[in-house]
């Protein structure tokens, strides 16, 4: 058997009981998957530094729209401000599917350039004055790094758990609730209520964020020797389970992503101090730090699926109620639930493609290509709703929109249970 066969082997639904394939025997000479111990923990905690520092400041967008609309880009439309802040989230998940394979191929150094580039996007956007000025250096620049960041780490951590895989992914990504708490508030403070000015507000969180990218960039290594075949790997394509929760990812993202950049409009329109407004960005991160570590530990129980798609049913009910939220206590309510909810969307997406290839070193480019094709949804997504908002003067079309989408995600990961051997009403 070639190695390329090898490698297509890998992403079939099943394989014969009792059966053994060379890529078998050579994980087979870097032991059992170590589910803990001192080095796992500390790719863990590495990742989780990169989750806080990227993920997290994408969830603080909000505050930057908000910002954006009365200072620098003043007069601009929510929905050309919005397209910053997705072609950000777009390029730091689509360019998984380079750096994805990347570091199944060549390990964990594209991690190192990435956080260069990362840190000097940062003090770029200090200097932005334009619209193209921020659209390159916070959109596109800056997600680029995001993406040489985030699939690689992940990817890194599937190769250190099997049976607690969910929870150390759940714990990894909480690392980004954490961040979407410190920089929401952080950044209100310094912008809305201090003398320090934009400029230096950014730069700050530059500084912030130096010190951990640092840490990751020593801590996050893999476990297992780089595979040498194709780049990509096309034949995860014919795996029915894993187009059903690409689906499933797309949809969720279309619809999850939606308060993350309108939140705190929506707030202000309902009455809201502004500064009290951006920081339900942060009690909504705060609230997903637990909606991603309790889920993390339930899929590892019950199911990866059966968590990620239930996370998507209850966050598309929770937006489809967000018009009916219309007082101060409501909207806190409002972010706690929808936090809590949307938490499981990134950590239970990251889990569920891990179930749909047996070989660790190819868990890079299987996330990378995934979560690559479920970032279109996070590019058009925001900019339409935005539209809408603009169109309508109001929120409930966004609302109907974008709940119904993670109520169609709930369908596809359901689906995606057909083509596993436990069937629609397993564990899987």
């Amino acid at each position: 058997m070639s190695t390329t066969d090898i490698e297509m082997s890998s992403s079939q639904d099943e394989k014969l009981p009792g059966s053994s394939t060379p890529q078998d025997n050579v994980l087979a000479e870097y032991g059992p998957v170590p589910d803990g111990g001192v080095r796992a923990w500390m790719v863990a905690l590495g990742a989780a530094c990169i989750s806080f520092s990227c993920l997290g400041f994408s969830n603080s967008f909000g505050v930057f729209a908000q910002y954006y609309q009365t200072h620098q880009l003043i007069g601009e439309p929510a929905n050309k401000i919005a397209w910053i802040g997705s072609i950000s989230l777009f390029m730091q998940f689509a360019g998984g599917v380079i750096a994805g394979p990347l570091f199944d191929r060549y390990g964990a150094w594209v991690i190192r350039p990435g956080a260069i580039v990362y840190v000097l996007a940062m003090m770029l956007t200090s200097l932005c004055t334009q619209y193209w000025h921020f659209m390159l250096c916070q959109g596109v620049l800056m997600g680029l790094a995001m993406s040489t960041l985030q699939i690689p780490s992940f990817a890194a951590v599937t190769q250190y758990f099997d049976k607690k895989r969910g929870a150390a992914l759940g714990l990894v990504i909480a690392g980004s609730s954490v961040g979407g708490v410190v920089f929401p508030i952080a950044l209100s403070k310094m912008l809305n209520a201090s003398s320090i000015g934009f400029g230096w507000s950014v730069r700050i969180m530059g500084f912030v964020i130096t010190p951990l990218m640092l840490f990751a960039c020593f801590a996050v290594r893999p476990r297992l020797p780089p595979r040498k075949t194709d780049f990509f790997l096309p034949s995860a394509f014919r795996n029915k389970r894993y187009l059903f929760l690409i689906a499933a990812l797309f949809f969720s993202f279309f619809g999850f992503a939606t308060p993350l950049f309108f939140l705190p409009k929506y707030a202000v329109s309902r009455g809201m101090d502004t500064t009290l407004a951006s920081y339900l960005l942060a009690i909504v991160n705060g609230a997903s730090t637990f909606g991603r570590i309790i889920p993390g530990i339930l899929a590892d129980k019950y199911g990866k699926i059966n968590t990620f798609a239930l996370g998507s049913f209850f966050t598309g009910i929770i937006i489809l109620t967000t018009n009916s939220v219309t007082n101060t206590a409501g909207l806190i309510a409002y972010s706690i639930a929808f936090g809590f909810a949307s938490g499981t969307i990134i950590s239970g997406g990251s889990a569920a493609f891990s179930i749909c290839t047996d070989d660790a070193r190819n868990m890079g480019t299987y996330l990378g290509m995934g979560f690559a094709i479920g970032s279109i949804a996070a590019l058009i997504g925001p900019p339409i709703n935005g539209a809408l908002v603009d169109r309508y003067g109001g929120f409930e079309q966004l609302s109907i929109l974008s709940g119904v989408m993670c109520l169609v995600a709930t369908v596809a990961g359901y689906t995606a249970k057909a083509f596993t051997k436990e069937g629609l009403w397993g564990k899987v």
